[in-house]
């Protein structure tokens, strides 16, 4: 046995700070998530309660549904520039055609989502950058929800008031969507062999062609899965909102990037994570309007304090990653 010479230490492995290293940057989204609940509870411990859940996070499950969206773009190395102008779209088309003449309602959100498919295709075979197509859909979105809705107005569907009203006992719907959406989405992207291959055509692209899938297949997958849940992200919105405008999902663009962002995604590499990107939509929600209320910060500070939010977050990332590296 090695004598250890008195005043000494033993080093830790480099494998084991590692290990440290990636558990911390796992947890980090939910830490973050924690920080901004303690700073309410602190600010205003009367908003931690069933109520102040409810009235808080009003807003979190449109914009968790429009993350994930965002994620499944990210999680094939591309960017989404139109999800927020897709959602307003949806939401004009929602509380409009679905209301009036459902059948033509569901027919147009339908062929919305194999637009977004086509999106797909056309970047995997044409080669082109993502940003600068979606960048233009994105006003194409705009100009056809304009054309829908010209002004604010229109009225949501009884059964999808109805849905978005549901005030289960104990638990505020919010949080219960929240952990039905993260659950699906992680077993279906994290768990599955067919989710592995959509991971792994941004992890991976050149191993996942020589084993014998084809691309094209999975990036219209992935893009599909974008306008389905951009889907599900306008119409959530427009039955908390009740009314429609074009422009009403036009934050929600950088709301979804920040959202994949700050909960553990990577813009390369395919490395996403649907629990994070859930767990950085509520972080956001609570981050947006109630702790920077409570905080007494004007309206015109907000958008830049959550800015610095993320800054702050990514930031020890970086620092979390060097270490693992």
């Amino acid at each position: 046995m090695t004598a250890i010479a008195p005043g000494t230490l033993p080093k830790a492995s480099p494998r084991g700070s590692a290990a440290r290293a990636r558990t911390l940057r796992g947890l980090l989204p939910a830490l973050s998530l924690a920080l901004v609940l303690m700073a309410i509870a602190w600010l205003n411990p009367r908003a931690i309660s069933y109520f102040g859940f409810n009235l808080m996070l009003n807003l979190a499950v449109p914009i968790a549904l429009a993350t994930i969206a965002q994620m499944f773009v990210i999680a094939g190395n591309e960017l989404d520039l139109s999800i927020g102008t897709f959602v307003g779209f949806v939401g004009c088309v929602t509380a409009t055609w679905l209301r009036e003449a459902p059948l033509i309602g569901i027919l147009v959100l339908i062929g919305s989502i194999g637009v977004y498919s086509l999106l797909g295709a056309l970047i995997h075979l044409r080669n082109l950058p993502s940003i600068v197509v979606t960048l233009g859909m994105s006003f194409v979105w705009q100009g056809l929800a304009i054309l829908i809705l010209p002004k604010p107005g229109g009225k949501a569907p009884d059964w999808l008031l109805s849905i978005m009203s549901f005030k289960p006992p104990y638990v505020p719907f919010p949080i219960l969507a929240a952990l039905l959406i993260a659950a699906v989405v992680h077993f279906g992207l994290m768990r599955t062999s067919y989710g592995v291959i959509l991971r792994g055509s941004g992890g991976n692209a050149a191993a996942l062609r020589r084993a014998g899938w084809s691309l094209l297949k999975t990036k219209i997958v992935l893009f599909a899965l974008t306008g389905l849940f951009g889907v599900l992200s306008g119409m959530a919105l427009i039955g908390i909102t009740t009314s429609a405008d074009a422009n009403i999902g036009n934050g929600y663009t950088l709301l979804s990037i920040a959202g994949v962002i700050l909960g553990g995604g990577e813009f390369v590499g395919g490395r996403v994570s649907p629990i994070g990107a859930v767990i950085g939509a509520l972080t956001l929600a609570l981050a947006a309007s109630p702790l920077l209320t409570f905080m007494h910060i004007p309206p015109d500070w907000q958008v830049a304090a959550n800015g610095a939010i993320l800054i702050i977050v990514l930031a020890a990332r970086v620092l979390i990653s060097r270490r693992e590296r």
